[in-house]
């Protein structure tokens, strides 16, 4: 089996369940961030699991009204994954979610290595209205995790 396939499995685990314990064992200590909206790439576990906090405190997602749900029950709005792709030592999953009323589509291009840690954690979304949706809301909670 890809490593890929172990660390997607943890990684779906972990969104499942929280991440109570931080993000030391899905991301190598080296690991590299790539944001949507910052020109340089963030390095280092302590700073992609900064963001990846961050994100999953905007991205749950809104729905878009109290009784819109799709075929599979799940909330229109809330985050979901929608398709992904397994290779080797990468991941494409693309995303669906709802910010400040805006719909956002966006891509996780993750990348592990032979041990199963991610070592590279790329984020994309569409249209620009969600990208400037997305830049606040992350202004914001970055600011409010930020030390005191």
């Amino acid at each position: 089996m890809d490593p890929i396939h172990t660390t997607m499995d943890r990684w779906h685990h972990h969104l499942r369940e929280g991440f109570a314990d931080g993000f030391d064992e899905l991301l190598h200590e080296d690991c590299v961030f790539w944001s949507p909206v910052l020109y340089r790439p963030q390095e280092g576990r302590d700073l992609t699991a900064l963001y990846l906090a961050a994100a999953f405190q905007v991205l749950p997602g809104e729905a878009a009204d109290e009784e819109s749900s799709d075929d599979d029950g799940a909330v229109k709005g809330a985050f979901r994954y929608t398709k992904r792709v397994l290779d080797g030592n990468h991941a494409v999953l693309e995303f669906e979610s709802r910010v400040d009323g805006i719909d956002v589509n966006g891509v996780d291009i993750i990348t592990c290595d032979d041990d199963a840690m991610i070592t590279e954690f790329k984020v994309m979304v569409r249209p620009q209205k969600a990208v400037e949706a997305l830049r606040a809301q992350m202004a914001a909670m970055l600011e409010s995790m930020g030390p005191g």
